[in-house]
């Protein structure tokens, strides 16, 4: 395969350009291979904390004296006038005691039809700075978008028809909670324009579910995901957590195995991360319950494995997609992407976040909006604007970027393009970064040559601590737990 072209992106918290990579023949997943990922000496000896890149920088850089008015020019001095947005919308009928989201737990509906009256507000201040932009990409997440009522749903997306420029093959996609909804909610989201479907399953044993407060039926679960599909869906995500308490391999297996059945698309497989200290509702979840790190090493084998033999093709470090799925081939093209949404395609768009705590990727630019819903408010009422916190992107952010998230999606950085496009020499550039990859290449992870740098199989899934080494910024957070560990 030989490719040669430079495409920019923006996208949520990760503003880059990508070289599609000359020459580049990406390693296609299979039964055989997936063996590979696992020398247990070496994921221990580097397995510390270190950021997940759905950005960089990451949003420990944003602060406050990035304005309105910085974003506001961001949005003139763009490139791009393709647009993704992202909803958040906040609100969940449960606690789950791993979640470390952003969310307001009530079983007040109502709530909702406040948070939309601002949220109306913003899309009306907002939606004039992209009058030029075609949408390409709608996303709600939360908390629980199916919090809101058929009515709320449907009043929101007229809302945001009405303001945007909607393109005809827009990809809407919605995230589901499978709790405290009705299987005809598939039709009345296919009805509105949504195509896409993510439910949160990430495990189906009850001893699980109940320490984490997240009692579900596995028989609706499978309903609706068949139910969706005869609807019209054409693609459906189910995300998965190991690392919970209680898991165990026999049980973990069990919810592997109905994922195949249910013949999902795609899966996220996610490490769950420990942190009460941050998070207030992991202090319900006893240490004692949760598995050693020879349990979750394992669990995180058995899922790997076991995907991989089902047929699903191992994206980046943390997705699984069917052969046939844009994710796959975009991994084996060499245009995979990457934003706080995990992997995607959609990589040729700016992101305007809506909503508290949503964040922008606009230009050479990230903003975040306010996180706490009151102060949400007030400021939507008295500034005309939500935003927060946000950072402008000098020019060794920008190559930093770029080389970060080459190694996130392709484990691979052609430094003759990075050469080409910034007019730098790569190994002058980083010379005081690539020392820091010389354990990683004795230890056979890394191979670094004059002309790229490729990470090996076997180092997949500890390519956020490679990453580390081309990070400016970790010096100021490496003693801090600011960040979650690699497994």
């Amino acid at each position: 395969m030989i490719i040669a072209c430079v495409v920019s992106i923006n996208i949520q918290n990760n503003w880059c350009i990508i070289f599609i990579l000359k020459n580049y023949t990406p390693i296609k997943m299979s039964i055989m291979q997936a063996s590979q990922f696992f020398d247990p000496e070496l994921l221990s000896k580097y397995n510390t904390s270190g950021p997940r890149y759905t950005s960089y920088p990451t949003a420990l850089e944003f602060h406050d004296d990035f304005s309105h008015n910085d974003f506001v020019a961001a949005v003139k001095n763009s490139p791009n006038r393709e647009l993704s947005l992202y909803v958040h919308i906040p609100f969940c009928h449960t606690l789950c005691y791993y979640c470390g989201c952003n969310k307001i737990v009530t079983r007040h509906r109502d709530k909702a039809d406040i948070y939309l009256e601002y949220l109306a507000k913003e899309i009306a201040l907002q939606a004039p700075l992209f009058h030029e932009y075609k949408v390409k990409q709608l996303h709600w997440g939360g908390g629980t978008p199916s919090f809101l009522t058929h009515e709320q749903i449907t009043t929101l997306v007229s809302l945001l028809k009405e303001k945007f420029d909607f393109s005809d093959a827009l990809e809407m996609s919605i995230e589901i909670d499978p709790r405290e909804i009705e299987i005809g909610l598939a039709e009345h989201l296919f009805s509105l324009g949504f195509n896409r479907l993510s439910l949160g399953v990430q495990d189906l044993d009850l001893k699980v579910q109940k320490a984490i407060n997240r009692v579900q039926s596995t028989q609706f679960i499978g309903d609706f995901i068949n139910h969706a599909k005869t609807v019209g869906f054409n693609s459906i995500n189910i995300d998965l957590i190991y690392g919970l308490p209680h898991q165990t391999i026999d049980n973990f297996k069990k919810t592997l195995d109905k994922a195949n059945e249910w013949d999902v698309d795609r899966i996220s497989l996610f490490s769950y991360a420990h942190l009460p200290s941050r998070f207030a509702a992991q202090r319900k979840l006893r240490d004692e319950w949760l598995p050693d790190v020879k349990l979750k090493f394992a669990l995180m084998k058995l899922a790997i494995e076991t995907l991989c033999d089902y047929g699903y093709d191992f994206i980046g470090m943390d997705h699984f997609a069917k052969s046939n799925d844009e994710l796959s081939i975009a991994q084996e093209n060499g245009t995979l992407h990457r934003n706080f949404q995990g992997y995607t395609t959609k990589g040729n768009c700016d992101l305007l976040g809506l909503g508290v705590s949503s964040i922008s990727n606009v230009g050479r630019s990230f903003s975040q909006n306010i996180k706490e819903l009151k102060q949400y408010y007030r400021a939507i009422d008295s500034h005309q604007h939500a935003h927060e916190r946000g950072v402008s992107l000098n020019d060794d952010d920008i190559i930093r970027g770029d080389v970060i998230r080459e190694l996130m999606c392709n484990l691979y950085v052609d430094k003759m393009m990075i050469n080409n496009k910034y007019n730098i020499t790569f190994d002058d550039y980083f010379g005081e970064d690539l020392p820091l990859l010389e354990p990683f290449i004795q230890d056979g992870l890394v191979h670094n040559t004059h002309n790229f740098i490729k990470v090996d199989q076997k180092a997949r899934l500890l390519i956020r601590i490679i990453c580390m080494s081309f990070d400016a910024y970790m010096k100021k957070h490496i003693n801090q737990q600011r960040f979650s560990r690699v497994i």
